[in-house]
């Protein structure tokens, strides 16, 4: 195998046995001879390499086998089939309570997972100060562990996890039970991981997360790995199934590479992307001017901060009880840097009937980094309800550096003010 890989499956499936009543295991401790089970195959020739110092975001919906998966890495269970190698110390964030023993003070768990990881005594005690001051649960932790909020729990687990210099880091949704304060110190020590070459898998339901930390993302439904890419792309793919599944238009084991076609119905809007969405209403056109008046198609380059219009023609195929237009303007991570929609800029839209043509029209700046960027467009009915068009890469578009010559250091770019005051030194001895 590559010395660079760190972590490598072939073939890898895993099978539970399942008992219809729990009476049942017992029945066939007795009467050897008739099986009572079920199988249940949480995972099925699973085929994955992940190269060192890589972070690697795994999306899924719930039962999918994604924590089957980062058990089997983290070696907590053993496949049914299948070669699992797994290079390096591994530290892994599995589940809230996975580990730890109630009984025990937070402080003996620091020291019992520790030693299971490798560290030597005096390791753990060189170390102990910074895990109890990443945690900072304060005198809690001289208490039982059953004593604990959850919070608290993931906080200590946390601080174990990623103060043992572990090589591979595995994080699964344990994060979600923090207080705000603490997932952005948590994001801000992975984040140093990944750039000290810590081998990261990372599985979230927050896209955000997943497009903003990882270099590549997996997908996984029914225990089968069916996306493997930028975590955008695979991002856009898991949310497509998840719309088109929840309708009954798909079922998992047939999704689809190409464009969806979202209607029968005839669409100008030239896409090549993923769009998902109940059909009630198609977004049939998007158009991008700059401020002369040319679109973007034509022209797919603006000036920094310019002003730009954005027009969306829709057309209604079902009656809707409302209807909000918004947008998105993306990096290229699909991180969402500009956006509105109709209800948040006061021209709300009430009931529309089949057969109506909308047109909506936004105007605003693009202060932004010189880099390319797309737009997201969708809409709903309003806030709860299902979207019934979105695209994804609607326009893909490039800004051009200021003709100022400025270094603009954040993704946006907005006016500031400064002043500085400049106080001269006394000379010694003045008054």
């Amino acid at each position: 195998m590559n010395e660079d890989i760190a972590i490598s499956l072939k073939n890898v499936s895993k099978c539970f046995q399942r008992y219809a009543h729990p009476v049942d295991k017992l029945k066939e401790i007795l009467l050897p001879g008739k099986s009572r089970t079920s199988q249940f195959w949480a995972l099925q020739d699973v085929n994955l390499e992940i190269e060192k110092g890589q972070t690697v975001g795994i999306v899924g919906r719930n039962g999918s086998g994604k924590s089957t998966l980062l058990q089997i890495i983290a070696g907590t269970l053993t496949p049914t089939t299948g070669e699992v190698v797994v290079r390096g110390r591994v530290s892994a964030l599995l589940e809230l309570g996975s580990g730890f023993n109630p009984e025990f003070t937070g402080r003996q768990n620091v020291f019992f997972n520790a030693r299971l990881l490798g560290l030597t005594q005096q390791e753990i005690e060189d170390k102990f100060d910074e895990i109890a001051a990443f945690a900072d649960i304060g005198d809690f932790i001289k208490q039982p562990v059953k004593t604990y909020s959850s919070g608290m729990f993931v906080r200590l687990a946390f601080a174990v996890a990623v103060n043992v210099e572990p090589e591979i880091l595995i994080v699964d949704e344990a994060l979600a039970v923090g207080d705000i304060v603490f997932q952005h110190r948590c994001m801000r020590r992975m984040r140093s991981m990944m750039d000290s070459g810590v081998t990261t898998l990372f599985v979230s339901h927050d896209s955000g997360a997943i497009k903003t930390l990882c270099n590549s993302a997996v997908m996984i439904d029914a225990g089968k790995i069916y996306e493997k890419g930028t975590p955008n792309d695979v991002i856009i793919k898991y949310m497509k199934l998840v719309t088109e599944t929840e309708l009954g238009l798909v079922t998992p084991d047939k999704v689809d590479d190409n464009v969806c076609q979202t209607s029968s119905e005839p669409s100008t809007i030239a896409i090549q992307s993923t769009r998902r969405g109940s059909r009630k209403a198609l977004i049939e056109n998007v158009m991008l001017f700059n401020n002369c008046g040319e679109e973007a198609e034509k022209s797919p380059i603006f000036g920094f901060n310019e002003q730009v219009k954005l027009l969306i023609e829709v057309q209604v195929y079902q009656q809707l009880q409302g209807c909000i237009i918004g947008f998105f303007v993306c990096d290229k991570n699909g991180n969402e840097l500009i956006g509105s929609n109709t209800i948040e800029e006061n021209q709300p839209i009430n009931k529309l009937s089949s057969g109506t043509k909308l047109q909506v029209e936004f105007t605003f700046k693009l202060p932004l980094r010189p880099s390319s960027y797309s737009l997201t467009i969708a809409g709903a009915e309003n806030y709860t309800a299902m979207t019934f068009d979105w695209i994804d890469n609607a326009i893909v578009f490039q800004v051009l550096p200021p003709d100022t010559g400025k270094r603009i250091h954040a993704l946006v770019d907005t006016p500031i003010g400064v002043s500085v005051l400049q106080q001269k030194p006394t000379k010694a001895g003045g008054v």
